[in-house]
């Protein structure tokens, strides 16, 4: 798993990708929030909005391509179990990411709102 994890993490990551892995957000359950986080990372980073170094983006698109790779551990199409091998990635991403999520946050919360978005 983690073998596939840092081969991923070499890989080029494109918008098609972050489409793919927003629409199996709700697979992740308890992680689908720090995944949403991972994808909108990476958008911001490849968007050049958001410096982030090459080794924390390395971890976020290897999580991200991972989860969107029909090449698992345990393949998706297996229920249950199939998932397990993706939340526990993006577990990992998210430990080893701590200190980087805290910055991303406090760099979103410090842009400005776009027009006609006031919730």
């Amino acid at each position: 798993m983690f073998r596939l994890f840092r081969q991923l993490s070499s890989k080029d990551i494109n918008g098609e990708d972050l489409d793919q892995a927003e629409k199996r957000v709700s697979f992740l359950e308890e992680r689908a929030d720090d995944f949403k986080v991972l994808i909108a990372m990476c958008r911001d980073s490849i968007g050049g909005r958001y410096k982030i170094n090459k080794w924390n983006l390395s971890i976020v698109v290897g999580t991200i391509l991972y989860v969107v790779s029909p090449l698992d551990a345990i393949p998706d199409i297996i229920p249950f179990l199939g998932w397990m091998d993706d939340v526990t990635i993006v577990g990992y991403a998210i430990s080893r990411l701590s200190s980087e999520i805290v910055k991303y946050r406090a760099f979103k919360k410090q842009l400005p709102i776009p027009e006609g978005d006031n919730n």
